[in-house]
């Protein structure tokens, strides 16, 4: 008595012989900081060794400059204006104190995509409720973008100890 044969068996494994071998997904690769808007107008709450306030940021790459408006919490003489400009010259006044002096900080102001050189992505982290995107820049910056909007939603400096 001869085994009955089994056709479709041999068939099944005909056909896995016969595919080309697929090679694994490719893990997808990190995904890269949005550059900035080349203009745009920010409000930010900055915490900076407790003292807190809250800035206004309008940033112009194509004028080369920016301008902060910082309101320090309790300050009396709050407003006080940063004007940063691309050739290096900050200016700082204080219209309350009728103060005004000027700085050559030497940098200009950021480029639109100043995080992408450098960048090392962190990972995804929570935000105060945003999913974010996180990366390090020359251990000196940490900087959160939402996951969705790609907008910045925050930025940590380290200043030292």
């Amino acid at each position: 008595m001869t085994p009955p044969h089994h056709p479709v068996n041999f068939a099944v494994l005909l056909l896995f012989l016969c595919l080309p071998a697929v090679p694994p997904a490719a893990a997808a690769a990190d995904p890269t900081p949005t550059p900035w808007p080349p203009q745009f107008h920010a409000t930010l709450v900055m915490d900076y060794h407790g003292n807190m306030s809250v800035a206004d940021l309008w940033y112009d790459w194509p004028g080369g400059r920016n301008l902060h408006v910082i309101r320090y919490q309790l300050a009396a003489d709050a407003p006080y204006y940063d004007n940063e400009w691309n050739n290096g010259t900050s200016f700082f006044y204080t219209p309350a104190l009728r103060t005004c002096r000027s700085a050559a900080v030497g940098v200009g102001i950021l480029r639109p995509d100043w995080l992408r050189p450098g960048a090392v992505y962190l990972g995804r982290r929570d935000a105060g409720g945003f999913d974010c995107h996180v990366w390090a820049k020359a251990d000196f910056i940490t900087y959160y973008e939402d996951v969705n909007t790609k907008r910045p939603v925050k930025w940590v400096f380290y200043t030292g100890p």
